[in-house]
C-alpha cells in the first residue's frame, strides 16, 4: 500500500510533534525538518513505533540549509502528498537570519515560503496534496512594515511576531490564488492552534521553555495534543477546497474542535499579499513556477 509524505518542519517537540503522531497512525510516512538533531533523534525514537519517520536537519534561518533540504527531498521523493509548515519562533530578543532579516518574519515566513517554493514542483505531482501554512490568532492585530523587516528602527518582539503570522495568512491565501489560477490540484489551507503549549515559549532559544513556564501553563491552556487538531484537520479532511482558514471552534477561538472559519477571509488583503508575494520572491531567490 502506497504511502502519503507528509513532511513537517518543527516536529521535534509541541504541536508539531503531536501532528506528526497523528498522521504516522494515518499510515502518513513522515519527514520531521528541524535545526535541532538531538532533539529530532529523541523524537524519532519516540515516533517510530507509530509508523514509518524520518529526520532531516533544516534551519529556516539559513538560505543555503533550506536549499540543501530541498535538494535532499527533490531526490529521495517522486511526490510529496502534504507539507506543513509549524516551525516557528515566538517572541526572541532581537535576532536575526542569515540575510539580515529579523528572526521570526525570516524563519516564520521567509523560510517557509523559500521551502515552499523549492518543493512545490514534488507537491504538484501528487494528486491533491496540501500545503499546509501554521498561522497564529495573533495574526488578527498583525501589519507588514516593508520600512523596518530588520528591526533596527524599532523592535517589540510581540509585534513582529504578530507580523510574521499575519505574513503566513497572506502567503497561504495568496498562494491558494495562484495554484486555483493554474489550474492545479494542489490546496494551500492555513491553520492555527489556539491558545495551545508548545516549545514556542522558549523564545526561540531551541532549549526548552523554564520550568515555571512548563508547569503553569498546561493547567491554563489546552494541550499540544489538542492545538494540533487544527493542523491534523488541515491536512486530512477531504472536503477542503483551499484557501480556508481553520482553528478552534471555542470561545475567541482559542480552544475546541476544528472548524473552518471566515476570519481567514476578512484578515485577508490582497495588495499588502501581491507585494508581501513580489518581496519574498525577490530576497529569497526563489521564485514560483506553477
Amino acid at each position: 500500500m502506497n504511502q502519503n509524505v507528509t513532511i513537517i518542519t518543527g516536529g521535534t517537540s509541541g504541536i508539531g510533534f503531536e501532528t506528526a503522531k497523528a498522521l504516522l497512525q494515518k499510515n502518513h510516512r513522515v519527514l520531521i525538518a528541524s535545526r535541532n538533531a538531538a532533539r529530532g533523534k529523541t523524537a524519532i525514537s519516540a515516533l517510530q513505533p507509530f509508523g514509518k519517520v524520518e529526520f532531516k536537519l533544516l534551519d529556516l534561518a539559513d538560505p543555503a540549509s533550506i536549499r540543501s533540504f530541498a535538494d535532499h527531498v527533490n531526490k529521495e521523493y517522486t511526490a510529496i502528498h502534504c507539507l506543513i509548515n509549524n516551525a516557528g519562533v515566538m517572541i526572541p530578543p532581537l535576532t536575526h537570519t542569515v540575510e539580515g532579516f529579523e528572526l521570526q518574519f525570516g524563519i516564520n515566513h521567509l523560510g517557509h515560503f523559500a521551502l515552499t517554493g523549492l518543493l512545490l514542483p514534488q507537491l504538484m505531482e501528487a494528486n491533491r496534496a496540501r500545503i499546509v501554512m501554521i498561522s497564529s490568532i495573533a495574526a488578527i492585530k498583525g501589519f507588514i512594515d516593508f520600512t523596518n523587516l530588520d528591526g533596527k528602527n524599532g523592535y517589540k518582539p510581540m509585534v513582529f511576531y504578530r507580523q510574521s503570522k499575519f505574513a503566513n495568512l497572506l502567503f497561504s491565501k495568496q498562494l491558494q490564488q495562484n495554484l486555483r489560477s493554474a489550474n492545479s490540484s494542489t490546496l494551500a489551507v492555513t491553520a492555527h492552534p489556539g491558545l495551545a503549549y508548545s516549545n514556542l515559549l522558549s523564545r526561540g532559544s531551541g532549549k526548552e521553555a523554564n520550568l515555571l513556564i512548563r508547569k503553569l501553563l498546561p493547567r491554563l491552556i489546552q494541550s499540544s495534543a489538542n492545538g494540533a487538531c487544527s493542523p491534523i484537520y488541515a491536512a486530512t479532511d477531504p472536503l477542503l477546497e483551499g484557501g480556508e482558514w481553520i482553528g478552534p471552534s471555542g470561545h475567541r477561538s482559542w480552544y475546541g474542535a476544528p472548524v473552518v472559519s471566515t476570519l481567514g477571509d476578512q484578515l485577508y488583503d490582497e495588495q499588502t499579499a501581491d507585494k508581501l508575494w513580489q518581496f519574498s520572491q525577490e530576497v529569497t531567490g526563489v521564485t514560483y513556477s506553477f
